[in-house]
């Protein structure tokens, strides 16, 4: 069976890769279990080493990855350029930091000497998505490697080239064969590859549903998942904020990648003095979006990412809109062949409404009024997600307050909400569980081990 690249800015095929078989599958494996025997003996300076010539690939090469993905998958090809940046960004930053965040950990106790070792697991099977094709990879695989893992990538199929140029990455960077390898297959076949015992654990950023069906499989063989799922993030922009800074800003939050990210803003949660200015501030600034060929560098909207996509994005918006939602800006799909939808501000949202309940992946913002501070903290935290959220106001004080009652992974104030290699990053509830990034990040795939010595 063949994946497809289609070009979403077109609707044409772009290009078609033969699926690996089941004796390429095991030969991966294999590779993989024989080259982690090596790598994981290797120093953190051989590792760093070769982790910063990763980087110094990434940025050489930025603008062609940029235009694999525009053609892929849409992403205007600015941003393709910064993702590459931010990928040899994370790379520098473990190839300096792993050592300090693995150093052996000494804990006292009646014994002559006590300590935390931290030691690789093995093979890591990494489950991608398509929205930041390179990030959401170097984001597990920099730490992992660093860590002493080797990595196995099955990325989302429609983007196939991405994943290929990604193995290349690692090649032309001086890896050994078999650290970092790109399995070419279809989402049936990620079980039987978690249940192999060469397989020590795995990482799925992903839907709720795909994270649900990895969890239980490995659960049923007892094997280490890290989980990094949908979001709904609340903007809450309270009655002190500065409006015009926060509209600016929300738009940018809501369009980031075309809206099709887990941490974009997705509802704008705002307190009832500043409602109407706010939603008019915001309107305009989604209206003022250049939305075009991803190509082009001065589009700030692409396409979604499929066809069926955009469908389901425009279900949302009709079915809210039916249930009394306003479209302040947009709220239809653009004509034409490629799959591009209107920036849109959904006014008058409510509970029971799509673009309430549910995550929406495109450019399109759900506002909601609050009455209170207490009442945006209750809409805050009245949904199943729980990955990033961000507060706006003028009393920093009050915002650490919210901060702290708001039930997500991450809040930012004042800023919008974005992954750091420095900082942990996950979420909540339905949002998943573990953490990527930081020195919590690079802890979770490997054995904290204790050593007592009498």
């Amino acid at each position: 069976m063949a994946l497809r690249s289609v070009n979403p800015a077109t609707g044409e095929e772009i290009e078609r890769f033969e699926e690996f078989t089941a004796k390429d599958v095991d030969t991966a494996l294999s590779w993989a279990d024989s080259a982690y025997r090596d790598w994981r003996r290797t120093t953190f300076r051989d590792r760093a080493g070769r982790m910063r010539a990763v980087a110094e690939v990434l940025r050489r090469h930025k603008r062609r990855y940029a235009e694999v993905m525009a053609r892929e998958m849409g992403k205007p090809v600015r941003e393709g350029v910064a993702e590459a940046e931010k990928c040899a960004w994370a790379c520098e930053f473990f190839a300096d930091a792993a050592e300090g965040f693995l150093a052996d950990e000494a804990i006292a106790t009646d014994a002559k000497r006590s300590f935390v070792r931290y030691q690789p697991l093995g093979p890591v099977l990494a489950v991608m998505p398509w929205n930041f094709p390179f990030w959401q990879v170097f984001r597990f695989a920099a730490p992992a490697l660093m860590a002493g893992n080797v990595g196995l990538l099955k990325h989302a199929s429609n983007v196939t080239r991405c994943a290929l140029e990604i193995q290349a990455v690692f090649q032309e960077a001086g890896f050994p064969d078999g650290v970092f390898q790109t399995l070419v297959l279809g989402s049936g076949g990620v079980a039987s590859i978690v249940r192999d015992p060469r397989v020590r654990a795995t990482s799925l950023t992903g839907s709720e549903t795909a994270g649900a069906s990895v969890a239980e499989v490995s659960g049923s063989v007892l094997k280490k998942v890290v989980l990094e799922l949908g979001g709904s993030d609340p903007f809450v922009v309270l009655a002190d904020a500065d409006v015009g800074m926060a509209a600016q800003a929300a738009a940018l939050a809501r369009c980031v990648n075309s809206g099709q990210s887990c941490i974009a803003a997705k509802r704008f949660i705002v307190e009832a003095p500043v409602y109407d200015v706010f939603l008019d501030a915001f309107s305009r600034s989604m209206a003022a979006l250049k939305v075009g060929d991803p190509m082009n560098e001065e589009t700030e909207v692409g396409p979604i990412a499929r066809h069926d996509l955009r469908d389901e994005l425009h279900r949302q918006v009709r079915e809210s809109v039916a249930k009394g939602a306003t479209a302040t800006v947009g709220g239809t799909p653009i004509p034409g062949p490629g799959a591009f939808y209107e920036p849109t501000v959904l006014g008058g949202v409510r509970a029971g409404m799509p673009a309430y309940e549910e995550e929406v992946f495109g450019p399109v913002a759900a506002v909601v009024r609050a009455g209170d501070v207490r009442e945006a903290v209750r809409i805050a935290n009245d949904t199943k997600y729980g990955l990033g959220a961000s507060v706006w106001t003028s009393d920093p004080e009050k915002a650490q307050r919210l901060a702290a009652e708001i039930e997500a992974g991450m809040v930012f104030v004042n800023r919008r909400v974005a992954s750091d290699p420095r900082l942990p990053f996950g979420g909540v509830k339905a949002s998943g569980f573990g953490r990527e990034l930081g020195p919590h990040g690079i802890r979770e795939f490997v054995n904290a081990k204790t050593i007592v010595v009498g």
